[in-house]
């Protein structure tokens, strides 16, 4: 997200990049759900093979099944933290640029932070809840009829309290902080690259395609973390029960790595990477290029 320029003498934050992330996020998330889901599906069943899971998305209520879990909890992660990250990483990326850092760098800092504020502050119990709603599938496959979201959610408040509803956020957290880190940093990367290859100084914009070049390189390279999404996944999953006696009563990142490993091997820690690959494409170049043009024309009009 490109530093929004203050006038001269101007103190304070800009409180209308809260409002621009919240918006930019509920647009970006209505419309990547389906490759969510079909992500959250994969992680979730590992000898899954992409046609697999598309089969068994589509056999959950056809088309209606590839936005399972976006209402509420989807749009209410989307829409807060939306405007945590956008705010938290523009605020961040202003100063490190004023303190003489390289556009590279300040993105890759404030993408960390942002990531990180936006765990912790709305995405530890949406996040749960919303891959819940995806993966407790399982019950209604042995005939069981499936509660409702919110009496989904009110049982895992009565037995396990708010570490319950928030299980997993340690995860989201890393999670969060490589992925907008990642997309930041390598997307600023892009620019710098692409206006040397084009001649332009530091200040000059990029156009509209060399933007969306940008970021999207930013959102592919940013994949490599894929393993702590799988990670993520299993440790909020509802589809594995007790059945298996490797599994870990009590999931840490750490033994979640390990069991995923003995199970699935590396590979398995992979799994689901291709339409996370579009999925990031498509929040980085939404979040980033999109964002840094909402965020000037709504400067422009205060």
């Amino acid at each position: 997200m490109a530093p929004m320029q203050k006038e001269p003498g101007q103190k304070g934050v800009n409180w209308s990049n809260i409002a621009v992330g919240g918006i930019m996020n509920m647009f970006v998330t209505t419309l990547g759900q389906p490759l969510e889901v079909l992500k959250t599906q994969m992680a979730a069943n590992r000898s899954q093979t992409m046609l697999q899971a598309c089969k068994t998305v589509w056999g959950r209520g056809g088309f209606v099944g590839f936005y399972q879990g976006l209402i509420p909890w989807a749009w209410i992660e989307a829409s807060t933290k939306g405007a945590v990250l956008v705010f938290t990483a523009t605020e961040v990326e202003d100063a490190t640029l004023a303190m003489g850092l390289n556009p590279a760098v300040s993105g890759l800092l404030g993408g960390m932070t942002g990531g990180i504020a936006q765990a912790y502050a709305t995405m530890g119990f949406t996040t749960c809840m919303k891959t819940a709603e995806i993966t407790r599938a399982k019950t209604a496959a042995s005939g069981v009829k499936p509660p409702s979201t919110w009496a989904l959610f009110f049982d895992i408040y009565r037995r396990e309290g708010l570490a319950g509803v928030n299980k997993g956020v340690n995860a989201v957290a890393v999670r969060q902080c490589t992925n907008w880190g990642s997309r930041m940093g390598f997307a600023r990367l892009a620019e710098s690259g692409i206006r040397k290859a084009r001649g332009k100084s530091e200040g000059q914009s990029l156009n509209a395609f060399e933007k969306i070049t940008a970021s999207t390189v930013g959102g592919a390279l940013a994949t490599w973390n894929q393993p702590i999404e799988v990670i993520r996944v299993e440790m909020q999953s509802m589809a594995k029960g007790a059945a298996n006696a490797n599994r870990p009563a009590k999931l840490t990142i750490l033994n979640t790595l390990s069991y995923i490993y003995k199970e699935n091997g590396l590979k398995g820690l992979y799994r689901g990477v291709t339409p996370r690959i579009g999925l990031g494409i498509w929040q980085t170049i939404c979040m980033v290029s999109l964002a840094d043009y909402v965020k000037i024309w709504v400067k422009g009009r205060q």
